[in-house]
């Protein structure tokens, strides 16, 4: 004997709007299978297969999206920006602070630049950055000067995006840019004489840097500067 169909009534006060009558329950001899109204799965259609407007993804389908990051070590000359530095004019780019910063008390400074310098030989790739101990172009740069302690040391290259990357790695430093017309102006320096206290306890794990550490570092034919 087939049961009769049951009909929900969701409505309120209890009777069944006209969207809770169109949707039934017919029975059958093991469970009971919805019956959907006609507008919403078309007149042919049965109601427990897809529609045709629905499209099921195929099994391992895969979806591509470009993600970009930036190493420090990738930050390397070949930008297009740089290629015009071939004959040494262009914009340089620089990090300043007071040379017993730089040179004597930055614990990464060193490892930084011996790890780029590292990896630019590594691939045959010209160096583009130097240390200048008193550059003359500080000159131009009077809100900078006034507020650094000397002798003062920059770090200079030709790629601009390394150099962001120095200053937030540095972080006590004052960055900026200027132009030149070839590479012995940009690195020109006032002569001086440096000079560190050694300290009386050396506590730290490691080492204290050897001084003199940065002449590699120096621009080509620079005088190293005294004691």
């Amino acid at each position: 004997m087939a049961a009769p169909a049951v009909t929900l009534t969701l409505g309120s006060l209890g009777v069944p709007t006209q969207a809770h009558k169109a949707f039934t329950l017919q029975p059958t001899s093991r469970f009971l299978r919805p019956s959907f109204p006609s507008r919403f799965i078309g007149p042919n259609a049965s109601p427990l297969a897809p529609s045709k407007s629905y499209t099921t993804p195929t099994r391992g389908a895969s979806f591509k999206t470009a993600v970009a990051s930036i190493e420090s070590d990738q930050l390397s000359s070949s930008d297009p920006a740089n290629m015009q530095q071939e004959q040494g004019s262009g914009k340089y780019y620089f990090v300043v602070a007071n040379a017993k910063f730089m040179l004597d008390e930055e614990e990464h400074f060193k490892e930084l630049l011996f790890e780029r310098l590292r990896y630019y030989g590594e691939r045959s790739k010209e160096q583009d950055f130097w240390l200048v101990i008193e550059p003359k172009f500080l000159d131009k740069f009077p809100n900078i000067t006034k507020r650094l302690r000397r002798p003062a040391v920059a770090l200079v290259s030709t790629n601009g995006p390394w150099i962001t990357f120095m200053k937030l790695r540095l972080d006590r430093v004052l960055s900026e840019s200027y132009e030149a017309v070839s590479l012995e102006e940009a690195l020109a320096s006032n002569p001086t004489d440096i000079e560190f206290e050694k300290p009386e306890n050396w506590v730290a794990p490691y080492p204290k840097y050897e001084f003199g550490w940065w002449e590699p570092f120096l621009p080509p034919g620079s005088v190293k500067p005294k004691v």
